[in-house]
């Protein structure tokens, strides 16, 4: 099984992203969502992001892995 998580994007230096998500900061590719922006979510996956999803969506999510970590 595969896991991505969603984080939010603080900086881009291409082709690198700087993400945040409960306080942990990564560094993740980004080729293979060229038109990301800063302040867009992103599912990372082995340290690249590999989607750009819906903000809502993805603060559900970070809200449902809270949840599971309690």
């Amino acid at each position: 099984m595969c896991l991505a998580v969603p984080m939010k994007v603080k900086n881009i230096r291409w082709p690198n992203a700087e993400v945040l998500a409960e306080g942990l900061r990564r560094e993740v590719n980004i080729q293979l969502v060229p038109r990301v922006n800063i302040g867009d979510y992103v599912l990372v996956h082995a340290g690249f992001a590999i989607q750009v999803i819906d903000g809502k969506w993805a603060k559900e999510n970070l809200e449902l892995w809270e949840q599971i970590k309690s």
